[in-house]
């Protein structure tokens, strides 16, 4: 194989890789734009509704799937990319709920962990179809 061959192969790949980087970052914002955005009118709407740990992470995963579902749609995904999206918003927390309810994990951990978790998780729905989201 020449060089320049390599080049173009590789150069496509580098493409797809910068893209798919991209638009992970992209609906991370996406995220921190609906939680910022909708946190606010969720207290005026509905005053103390986030007032449990419980309640609250699942209402900000809410907020931050709004958020990247509406900023996925404006970028051309099918409701079922946006659906599995969504899922990896919820998934972590539902998961960290039964040692927070068992009273092995506090708010925080709740909280954090939730957050840190969610970002493999979205990586993870990503890599399952690599097309929907590198092209």
């Amino acid at each position: 194989m020449t060089t320049e061959s390599l080049q173009t192969t590789a150069h496509p790949r580098t493409h797809r890789v910068r893209h798919f980087a991209r638009h992970y970052a992209e609906m991370v914002v996406a995220m921190l734009v609906g939680m910022l955005v909708l946190g606010p009118v969720e207290d005026l709407v509905l005053p103390g509704l986030t007032a449990r740990a419980d309640v609250g992470v699942m209402v900000m995963a809410t907020n931050m799937a709004i958020g990247m579902g509406a900023w996925m749609r404006f970028r051309g995904h099918s409701w079922r990319a946006v659906a599995e999206m969504s899922a990896s918003m919820y998934v972590p927390f539902l998961v960290l709920l039964v040692p927070f309810w068992a009273g092995a994990m506090g708010e925080h951990a709740l909280m954090m962990w939730g957050h840190i978790l969610m970002l493999p998780a979205m990586a993870a729905v990503m890599l399952l179809r690599p097309d929907e989201y590198a092209h």
